[in-house]
């Protein structure tokens, strides 16, 4: 049985926060790369650049981070699918020791809340099919598939897309 805590807190993420977040980002990712040799996973280790070149967001409970979640406004270079209007985000991450504690809840209703106050009309995002327990937040949440925009960045990579109208 795990302790008694409150609620995710989310906030911008600080400078102190980029290590613990690319490795809970990594760990959160794990079963679904091709281990510590795989390129993505430099990719989703490097939360420095993600801060510098689009905003991320930390989920924190009882004041340690254990998830984020990468906004890519229209002039990120983090940006895959995202069309005039419509807000994108990506690497979606919980830590595994706190899955089930309301984080990617958090982080996905922040992202909402986020695009809305920006004034989006939609926001997309790409996810691996094999990811389910993500998609069930997504869908809880109001998202649709877009299969007219699933598409691959690389051989056998096969990314499946998501919509929810603001």
């Amino acid at each position: 049985m795990s302790e008694p805590h409150d609620g995710p807190v989310v906030r911008r993420a600080r400078p102190e926060d980029l290590e613990a977040v690319g490795e809970i980002t990594v760990a959160a990712y794990a079963e679904f790369t091709d281990g510590p040799d795989d390129r993505y996973v430099t990719l989703l280790r490097d939360a420095a650049r993600r801060d510098r070149e689009a905003e991320l967001w930390v989920a924190e409970v009882d004041g340690v981070v254990r998830g984020s979640v990468t906004i890519a406004l229209p002039d990120s270079p983090w940006r895959e699918i995202g069309r005039d209007g419509e807000g994108e985000f990506r690497m979606l991450a919980v830590s595994p020791d706190a899955r089930r504690m309301g984080v990617g809840d958090a982080l996905a209703r922040l992202v909402l809340d986020r695009f809305r106050e920006l004034g989006f009309r939609s926001i997309v995002l790409s996810s691996l099919a094999s990811m389910s327990s993500a998609h069930r937040i997504y869908e809880r949440l109001g998202y649709h598939r877009i299969p007219e925009r699933d598409w691959s960045p690389q051989p056998g990579v096969d990314l499946i897309a998501y919509a929810k109208d603001l």
